[in-house]
């Protein structure tokens, strides 16, 4: 598309196209939070992004930096940010003095303006495999707490860091989630340091690669959110609808197994992408429509999971843009809500938000569900530091462990 025709030319121009295509859905959705990669050479300027985001009824944004031109555009918005500190500043970032000038450059002059509430150190350390980076990793978010603290910043902003979830053992049943027994030794002093800190512990969830990885054995809608029947935790009998839930709940009952019953749960990451190649199931913008729609709605009905129900949802979407400079296979360029030239990826189809149906139940099994309120799709048509998203991956029912993009299936249950 011509820049002068593009509907991003100007803040205003961006505004009326959002009205006219019927994208406006921020009364029916809260809390919404997004992931913002600014890996691509083509993405707009950020203060045509603010417009965007309000049309998602987003109030969270996450960087993987701390990028000041975004920063310095959404001033004086209502948006809360997470910016990041890449795995490349751990070892850096652990001595004081390095972290508080880290600090009094990327977090203070933007306060109270900008609304920065958390800054992540590294992302996805611990499954690396690096001894280096994981010893560096507490050091350098203690560091940077310290350095909060010294400004006295450390009541309004957090310090914590995500996880991929093959940080767990065992996920499934949710009931017996368990971290590796080789990152334990990581795992409890970074719990010791939320607890004190009072910051949330963070998980990056895509139950996508489930699909993709065995889609004649996992159920396309237990993993969209759509209508099925479920299944039921034999441990707790608990009942879920969804594989998000499942995972979400593996986590609690990982922080429980070591006494961190309290800690809160952030899903830093999740999504799917509307696009992949050939041997890449499932992504289309048909399931990308469905997975982030219906999330989308289960975050604004402020339900929680079955172990959980009256924890409201804490979660990011991946991501705000498709990025085209992303490397690996064509899903990681793929999903973004929007394209780098405003229009939407696809109908996120939120008009009219119904009841999903419950999460939660003693027993049973074979619940039905009312389908959701989805309208047609839509047709389909810088920042470092964060991974590709299929470097890492559990989910219920098959627990997942890669390296370096190759998926290794560890374990497999029967759960249809």
């Amino acid at each position: 598309m011509d820049s002068n025709t593009s509907p991003l030319n100007s803040p205003s121009s961006l505004l009326l196209f959002i009205f006219i295509t019927g994208f406006v859905i921020r009364s029916t959705v809260n809390a919404v939070g997004i992931n913002y990669g600014q890996i691509a050479n083509n993405l707009p300027p950020p203060e045509h992004v603010i417009p965007l985001v309000r049309s998602v009824g987003a109030t969270k944004l996450k960087l993987y930096d701390a990028d000041p031109r975004v920063l310095k555009a959404f001033a004086n918005t209502t948006v809360d940010f997470t910016i990041g500190l890449g795995n490349e500043f751990l070892s850096k970032m652990r001595d004081p003095n390095s972290a508080l000038a880290w600090v009094k450059t990327n977090v203070q002059p933007y306060l109270p303006s900008t609304k920065i509430t958390c800054v992540t150190v590294g992302n996805e350390v611990l499954t690396f495999n690096d001894t280096f980076l994981n010893e560096n990793l507490l050091p350098a978010m203690q560091s940077v707490h310290s350095a909060l603290v010294q400004l006295n910043l450390d009541k309004n902003v957090t310090v914590t860091t995500p996880h991929s979830l093959a940080v767990l053992e065992t996920s499934y049943p949710p009931s017996a989630g368990s971290f590796r027994r080789d990152l334990r030794a990581y795992i409890t002093p970074i719990l010791d340091f939320h607890v004190k800190t009072g910051s949330n512990f963070l998980i990056n969830a895509y139950p996508y690669f489930a699909y993709k990885g065995s889609p004649k054995q996992v159920p396309i809608d237990f993993v969209l959110f759509q209508p099925n029947a479920g299944v039921v935790d034999p441990v707790s009998n608990l009942h879920y609808d969804n594989m998000l839930f499942a995972q979400i709940d593996a986590v609690y009952s990982a922080l429980a197994s070591l006494g961190y019953k309290k800690v809160p749960v952030q899903i830093s990451e999740t999504g799917w992408p509307s696009k992949g190649d050939e041997d890449e199931a499932g992504a289309n913008p048909e399931n990308a429509r469905k997975y982030n729609g219906n999330l989308m709605k289960l975050i604004a009905q402020k339900k929680g999971t079955p172990l959980r129900p009256n924890s409201d949802l804490n979660i990011f979407v991946f991501a705000l843009f498709n990025e085209n400079m992303k490397p690996g296979p064509t899903s990681e360029r793929n999903y973004g809500l929007f394209k780098p030239d405003g229009t939407q990826a696809y109908g996120l189809g939120l008009a009219g938000v119904s009841a999903i149906g419950g999460n939660s139940s003693s027993g049973g099994g074979n619940g039905s569900f009312a389908p959701p309120l989805l309208s047609p799709p839509a047709a389909a048509s810088s920042s470092t530091g964060y991974l590709a998203i299929s470097e890492a991956v559990s989910f219920f029912g098959l627990f997942l462990v890669s390296n370096v993009r190759r998926v290794a299936l560890l374990d497999f249950v029967d759960f249809i």
